[in-house]
C-alpha cells in the first residue's frame, strides 16, 4: 500500500508522482502546503507570545506561570508538531519513511503529554477549588484524553501484537479520537485563558487576547485536519 506521500506500509520511500500544474489536484496540494506553513506560523505566534508573558519577570517560580509554560509547551507546541508530523504535506517530516515519521510523532507527542500532564498537577497542587471555570474543565478533559491517548498509542504503536485482545482498527480509530479531543479541549482551555483579566492587563488590549484566539482556532482546526480525514478514512475502509 503507498500513501499520500509516497511511503508505503514498509517505511520505504517512493517517488511521489508528479501532480499537472493547472489542475484542481495542483491547486488542492498548494492549499495544503500553505496551510501546513500558516499553521507552523501560528505554532511559533501563540507560543511566543504565551512564553513571553509567562518570562516576562524571569524564570518562573510562580506555580500558575510554570503551568502557563509547561501546558504551552506540551500541547500547542510539541504535541501539535508531533501531530503535523505525520502529514504528508509537513515541511519538515515530507522527505521521511513512514517508519521514521512514527519513531517521531512518538518522541513528540510522549514529550508534549509529560510537560502537559506536569503542568496540570502543578495547577491542580496549587489549587485549593478545582474546575470550577471553563479554563479549568476544558484543561481537565485535555489531561483526561492525553493520559488516555498515551495509554491507547502503546496498542495502536503494537496493534499487530494486540490483534487478538483489540482489533488494529480499533485501536488505531480510538488512538486518533482520543489525540484530536485532548488537542481541541487544550486549545479551548488555551482559549479562555487569553480571555482572563490579568493576561488582557499585561498585553494592554482587549483586541490582542480575541486575535489570539483566532489564531488558536485557525491553527487548531489545520492541526486537527489530517487526523479527522485519517480517521474518516479507516472507517469507510
Amino acid at each position: 500500500m503507498t500513501f499520500a506521500n509516497g511511503d508505503t506500509e514498509n517505511g520505504v520511500a517512493k517517488k511521489p508522482t508528479k501532480i499537472k500544474s493547472g489542475t484542481a489536484k495542483y491547486h488542492l496540494q498548494t492549499l495544503k502546503t500553505v496551510s501546513n506553513s500558516l499553521a507552523h506560523l501560528l505554532i511559533g505566534l501563540v507560543c511566543i507570545i504565551t512564553l513571553f508573558f509567562t518570562f516576562f519577570d524571569g524564570v518562573p517560580v510562580y506555580m500558575p506561570n510554570i503551568h502557563v509554560a509547561l501546558s504551552i509547551l506540551g500541547y500547542q507546541f510539541l504535541m501539535a508538531e508531533g501531530i503535523l508530523s505525520l502529514c504528508p504535506h509537513n515541511a519538515w517530516s515530507a522527505h521521511l519513511t513512514l517508519v521514521h515519521k512514527k519513531r517521531i510523532h512518538w518522541i513528540l507527542q510522549i514529550m508534549g503529554s509529560t510537560l502537559a500532564i506536569a503542568g496540570s498537577a502543578i495547577y491542580i497542587e496549587f489549587k485549593t477549588v478545582h474546575w470550577d471555570t471553563l479554563h479549568g474543565q476544558f484543561g481537565l478533559v485535555a489531561l483526561v484524553f492525553t493520559i488516555a491517548s498515551l495509554i491507547n498509542g502503546l496498542t495502536s504503536l503494537y496493534a499487530y501484537e494486540f490483534r487478538k485482545v483489540i482489533p488494529g482498527k480499533l485501536s488505531k480509530v480510538t488512538h486518533i479520537v482520543f489525540g484530536t479531543v485532548a488537542y481541541a479541549a487544550s486549545s479551548i482551555s488555551l482559549c479562555y485563558a487569553f480571555d482572563k483579566f490579568f493576561f488582557k492587563l499585561f498585553l494592554h488590549s482587549e483586541v490582542t487576547p480575541l486575535a489570539l484566539m483566532g489564531f488558536t482556532g485557525i491553527l487548531t482546526f489545520i492541526v486537527m485536519l489530517n487526523p479527522t480525514l485519517a480517521c474518516i478514512d479507516r472507517l469507510l475502509r
